[in-house]
């Protein structure tokens, strides 16, 4: 019999519900409103991905990195979430109610010299983004499905 309970959880990895909704309505009351003021619009306040979407990307740059250098570390490699924001007319592939809203790109990270820089693993090269330059494509994910302009019911906090 398989249950929740049954597995084991990382100390690390739990976090009191009480300082989640915290963490949360600060965004809400501070970033999100003055966002939301300043550009007249309902922002994104949640962007939600599929487990198979996440771990296909990080096999991939796993299986990248690997094909660079043999010897990568799982504990050397990462993915930094930055902040962004869909164009006022958003590409094709992206819905036009997404236009201004929050998102979030996820890049590869890799290890050197004790600081985490990002990294392009779909390049011939071990070195960091901030060492090789920014090339003209680089492994990403983005395109999660945003709240709004989703419906909010499904939300915890």
């Amino acid at each position: 019999m398989n249950n929740q309970n049954d597995h084991n959880t990382s100390m690390d990895n739990l976090i009191p519900t009480e300082l989640i909704q915290s963490l949360v309505d600060n965004y809400r009351s501070n970033q999100l409103e003055a966002i939301n003021e300043s550009l007249n619009i309902e922002d994104a306040h949640s962007v939600w991905f599929d487990l198979p979407t996440l771990k296909n990307f990080v096999t991939e740059i796993e299986a990248h990195a690997e094909l660079i250098d043999q010897n990568v570390k799982d504990t050397d490699l990462g993915i930094r979430f930055y902040y962004a924001a869909y164009p006022a007319v958003p590409e094709s592939s992206v819905p036009a109610e997404y236009a201004k809203r929050h998102t979030l790109v996820m890049i590869p990270t890799k290890k050197l010299n004790n600081l985490n820089y990002d990294f392009n693993p779909i390049e011939n090269t071990s070195e960091s983004l901030a060492v090789a330059g920014l090339p003209t494509n680089a492994l990403a994910l983005n395109h999660g499905d945003l709240i709004p302009p989703g419906a909010s019911i499904v939300e915890s906090y």
